[in-house]
């Protein structure tokens, strides 16, 4: 039980492991993480969808927690190495033993309305305890299990859905793939209904290797806690973000690289120019892509693993125009990779680009993009989310994530800085100028 403040309660009242429907066939039981998945730290990413009462759904509280356990079960059976092990932290493979995931429930006695405002204003205390056994990007206790859910039920009616996924396994675009799936299996009440999302996952049969690939310097300590990083949401219209594209248009004249930049792009660039502003640092920003359309041929979307490509932009001039411009370079170099089979049989992670990423490793900003996934589209049951959340809340890296608004017209920046930078940051005129009023 946490008491928060004078006047919040928060409650844990129910703890299951919630197993595959079905057991795993014994050809199935070892599942190897390529060169890529141990590229990154065992740390889990955090997703929160928040869910206001509906009040023309008749499932009560109870029937929602039995739909979201039956479903977590029927899910897992087709992605079977969820509910797996890691023998240890820097294990190269999963057990997939069918252990299971971690269920959590917990009531808390404020509105959901209020409790999303306090997470933007509050310590991390208030965001860590939406997720089972505390699994925000550090490591915990149970640090070889892959996923952890829990379930908080609000004064209002409301509730919170917060999945907790090893990166070791996957990357955000398998969050997104994984809950859409669970979600539809919760709505339609079978894996075998014809209206359930087809996501079949793919999982790549990576070469057996027993030698560990260390995580890059930069991620390796991200799963220490900084007690002297803030976080905070500012939220960007598309008009405003329109506005912004023909700024950075304007500003490059016929520049190179720069002909249609989208709206991911140059908020990019604004943040990033903010930033150079605002704090100490100036050493660059490494921002991610997915790789998966990259190589050739193609590799699907419900790939399961890490596909993201690095890339470190850095510019002496952090003039809008000429971020977007290194931004799109970046991308450009990356393109056409030769076939990820091929990557892994012949260890060539150079040819991703990752290794210039080692000399500046606990240096840069660290920026993600999740923009285009349907975090905000996954229903249950009970309706669309008012809201969802990846943050870099709790890390000890500095930056920032962009996510689509829930009613999709705009982007929200959830900004993770050291608190004087923090200050700083948003009072930066340019920037606070395309954010929402």
């Amino acid at each position: 039980m946490l008491r928060l403040g004078r006047r919040q309660l928060h409650t844990i009242f129910s703890r299951e492991i919630i197993k595959p429907s079905s057991p795993t066939p014994s050809h199935l039981k070892t599942y190897n993480l390529s060169q890529l998945d141990q590229f990154v730290p065992h740390v889990y990413t955090p997703l929160i969808l928040f869910y206001p009462n509906n009040k023309t759904c008749t499932l009560t509280a109870d029937d929602k927690a039995r739909e979201l356990k039956k479903s977590l079960s029927q899910s897992l059976t087709r992605y079977y190495p969820f509910a797996g092990r890691l023998h240890t932290p820097t294990a190269t493979y999963v057990d997939c033993n069918d252990e299971g995931v971690v269920f959590v429930e917990a009531k808390n006695d404020t509105h959901l309305s209020k409790f999303q405002r306090m997470i933007n204003e509050q310590d991390d205390d208030t965001f860590h305890q939406l997720f089972a056994d505390a699994m925000v990007w550090q490591n915990t206790p149970h640090a070889t299990s892959l996923v952890g859910v829990q379930l908080t039920h609000f004064a209002c009616g409301g509730l919170a859905v917060a999945v907790s996924m090893a990166h070791k396994i996957g990357d955000a675009c398998n969050v997104s793939s994984y809950v859409s799936h669970w979600a539809s299996v919760a709505r339609y009440g079978s894996t075998d209904h014809k209206h359930v999302l087809p996501l079949n996952p793919r999982f790549i049969q990576s070469p057996d290797s027993s030698n560990f690939s260390p995580p890059l310097e930069m991620f390796s300590r991200v799963n220490q806690t900084c007690d002297n990083h803030v976080t905070r949401t500012f939220v960007f219209p598309n008009s405003k973000l329109n506005d912004l594209k023909n700024k950075v248009l304007a500003e490059a004249g016929s520049a190179a690289f720069i002909n249609k930049p989208t709206r991911v792009e140059v908020l990019i660039s604004l943040m990033y120019k903010t930033l150079v502003a605002t704090t100490t640092k100036n050493s660059g920003l490494v921002t991610t892509m997915d790789a998966r359309n990259s190589f050739v041929p193609k590799v699907p979307q419900t790939t399961v693993g890490n596909f993201v490509l690095l890339m470190m932009v850095v510019t002496s001039d952090p003039s809008l125009s000429s971020v977007v411009s290194e931004i799109k370079k970046k991308k450009m170099e990356r393109n056409n990779v030769r076939s990820f089979e091929q990557v892994l049989q012949n260890n060539e992670l150079s040819m991703l680009g990752n290794e210039e990423l080692e000399p500046v490793a606990d240096k840069p900003f660290y920026c993600s993009s999740v923009c285009s996934f349907p975090y905000n589209k996954v229903d249950f049951g009970w309706g669309k989310p008012a809201g969802a959340s990846i943050s870099l809340r709790s890390s000890t890296l500095t930056g920032f994530v962009l996510m689509d608004t829930p009613n999709g017209d705009g982007i929200e920046a959830h900004v993770t800085l050291e608190k004087q930078d923090m200050e700083m940051f948003q009072k930066y005129k340019e920037m606070l100028s395309f954010c929402q009023n």
